[in-house]
């Protein structure tokens, strides 16, 4: 049985983002297979990562979201919210910055989903979807 999915509309970009943005899905997709059934851990990474940083924008955890889910089809896809999450996070410390990166689970049916916020608010989600699900790891700049 097949889902159809649309995915989000691709944005123009340069080459430097292009590159970047292989760069970050490539190391979100190394860690997610890595560390993606040890959330301590994730945390953990995610934790070191975001040291030092300065919190991100809206603005810029929107281009970072939207330069990830133009480079990785899958990413865009509503199944890859793991990767594009880590992913948009990482592409934003490319640049200094960190949005604040969160997972949460809903029930029933369970479901699990993370995704980044900026200024308070969820970054290309829809708040209303977001605010059905309780926060279990937060990892913040």
């Amino acid at each position: 049985m097949s889902t159809v999915v649309a995915l989000p509309e691709r944005v123009h970009l340069t080459r430097t983002e292009q590159a970047a943005g292989h760069l970050a899905v490539t190391a979100a997709h190394l860690i997610t297979t890595a560390l993606g059934s040890r959330p301590a851990r994730l945390k953990q990474l995610l934790d070191v990562l975001a040291r030092r940083a300065a919190p991100a924008t809206a603005e810029q955890a929107s281009r970072a979201r939207d330069v990830v889910t133009t480079v990785s089809p899958h990413c865009g896809s509503g199944y890859g919210c793991l990767p594009r999450s880590i992913a948009t996070a990482l592409l934003c410390r490319l640049a200094g910055t960190w949005p604040t990166w969160k997972s949460g689970v809903r029930f029933p049916p369970l479901t699990s989903h993370a995704w980044v916020e900026a200024d308070g608010e969820p970054v290309g989600e829809d708040p209303h979807y977001i605010a059905t699900f309780t926060t279990a790891l937060t990892v913040e700049p």
